[in-house]
């Protein structure tokens, strides 16, 4: 008797950054009979291999909400790259604990001159001007929400100081936070970045 079990066909969307568009990626596979074991940030394991005419029913229904299918090796790289970077800023325990550059090397075990130089090749800016665009989008959310003051935001994004955030804010923006509050600044929407 064999107990092994068969291996999973697992493919990878872009653009997905939240829980949100997880639900909104597991309706879609719902929604054409794709049977799936488990779904993650960018990625989807599924119990088969789907025939190519469900892949493009499939690959056109999430480009209709703004998800992409990827193909290419070096895009799965990009993609996963950008999601293991999410994840960190999500966690200041990681922040706390690993460097980035330690982190994404352990987490997607590559070298981080490896991972560097693809994502630099097709985003046109490196990991780490990435790593800081989604902390100022991270600040700009709590700053909006407006529960928790500056030296907090800093602390929750593992800045060292208040003025190291508002230096990088104003850096990025060309506003301080507290002009960025004023002037009832917007959002960028994390897979525009």
């Amino acid at each position: 008797m064999n107990t092994t079990a068969a291996p999973q066909t697992v493919l990878y969307i872009k653009n997905m950054v939240c829980d949100r568009c997880r639900m909104a990626v597991e309706q879609i596979f719902r929604r054409n009979d794709l049977a799936f074991d488990h779904i993650e940030l960018g990625k989807v394991y599924l119990h088969e291999t789907p025939t190519a005419d469900r892949l493009s029913h499939l690959r056109h229904d999430l480009e209709q909400v703004g998800f992409e299918l990827i193909d290419d090796q070096r895009s799965v790289l990009v993609e996963q790259i950008r999601t293991a970077v999410l994840d960190y800023v999500g966690d200041r325990t990681l922040m706390e604990k690993w460097k980035l550059s330690a982190y994404l090397s352990d987490r997607l075990a590559k070298s981080y001159t490896l991972l560097s130089s693809a994502f630099s090749a097709a985003r046109g800016m490196t990991i780490e001007r990435f790593f800081i665009l989604q902390k100022v989008e991270r600040a700009k959310e709590l700053l909006i929400y407006d529960e928790l003051t500056m030296s907090e935001i800093a602390f929750r994004l593992n800045y060292s100081s208040p003025a190291h955030l508002s230096g990088q804010f104003k850096q990025v923006t060309g506003l301080s936070p507290s002009e960025f509050k004023r002037l009832g600044g917007t959002r960028h929407s994390l897979d525009q970045l």
